[in-house]
């Protein structure tokens, strides 16, 4: 992770423009925010300063039906220290080629340009990522690698990059704010916000999503083969081959799910791959061969009568 210069002890208040744009989540945004509203109240000061900007300078609306006020377009972010892009669903609407244009044009004007979930795609698009170490949510690391291979896409937490930083969902804008913290004012003061949202210091170098088997609450065999199933997604093994890797036979092993799931190996294997889908479907414009190939099913059709089997509608109807 290679510093900025905004990540050293200072005394002068650092300001935070944050671009959100539609359909991303209050969660990200509170994350962000929060953090450092509570420095301020430790530290009795006002080490940290914010603005919310958006697309048009009106109010933004977020996934969960709450509007989001503004302080002004994104040219009111000027003046700020850095500038962080928030965003999250439906890309294809909110980030438009002007919104690019003015994001690639705007970006110089700042010491670090961020993006939290699917915002590095935004700073993708414009240009701004290139050549750089990166993250985005862990959903889109492969698609997002595919699609600018001049990106060193990663699966940190977070990502600081000389005057770039990148940060894969809402826990870990916490863990990049937390470093922030730490590195302008202490590990005293990190300690202590992190203690007020019940949260512990991550880094950013961690996976975003700790690994199955280390669920206090499942058998570890059942971890490791709940492990096994997530990293075949595309290549499904057969059950009895998971069974034997995690040392156990094929009616232990379903007796074992059935207790924790509530299902068979089988149905849970197949519920992730049709997640993963379901997921592709809504939040990619891949076709459906594709998506079919890259969860595991031998054609279209074949996941076409799983998917209406388990959601009571076909995969197509998912888009418009």
């Amino acid at each position: 992770m290679t510093q900025n210069a905004l990540f050293t002890l200072a005394t002068a208040p650092l300001t935070i423009a944050l671009f959100v744009l539609p359909q991303a989540s209050i969660l990200e945004v509170a994350s962000a925010l929060d953090p450092l509203r509570n420095a301020n109240r430790h530290l009795g000061d006002e080490g940290y300063r914010w603005r919310v900007v958006t697309p048009d300078g009106a109010p933004v609306p977020l996934t969960c039906g709450i509007s989001l006020p503004s302080s002004g377009p994104l040219s009111h972010a000027a003046g700020a220290d850095a500038l962080i892009v928030i965003a999250g669903y439906r890309l294809a609407e909110v980030a438009t080629r002007p919104l690019i244009r003015d994001l690639r044009r705007i970006a110089p004007r700042f010491q670090l340009v961020g993006g939290i979930d699917a915002a590095p795609w935004v700073m993708a698009r414009a240009g701004l990522l290139d050549g750089y170490r990166a993250t985005v949510h862990w959903e889109d690391l492969e698609d997002l690698a595919a699609a600018h291979p001049h990106i060193d896409v990663v699966p940190d937490r977070y990502v600081i990059d000389r005057n770039r930083a990148t940060i894969g969902g809402a826990a870990a804008a916490t863990d990049f704010m937390l470093h922030l913290i730490r590195a302008r004012h202490g590990a005293a003061l990190a300690r202590q916000v992190a203690a007020s949202f019940l949260a512990t210091v991550r880094r950013g170098s961690e996976p975003q999503i700790a690994p199955t088997g280390q669920d206090p609450a499942l058998d570890p065999r059942v971890a490791r083969a709940v492990a096994l199933m997530e990293a075949g997604i595309d290549t499904p093994e057969r059950i009895a081959t998971i069974a034997r890797a995690v040392s156990l036979s094929p009616r232990r092993l379903e007796t074992l799910f059935r207790d924790s799931f509530g299902l068979t190996p089988g149905a849970y294997a197949l519920s992730l791959r049709l997640a993963a889908a379901r997921r592709m479907l809504t939040d990619t414009s891949h076709p459906l061969s594709e998506i079919a190939l890259r969860t595991g099913f031998s054609s279209p059709a074949t996941l076409g009568r799983a998917f209406r089997s388990r959601f009571g509608r076909p995969p197509g109807s998912l888009r418009g």
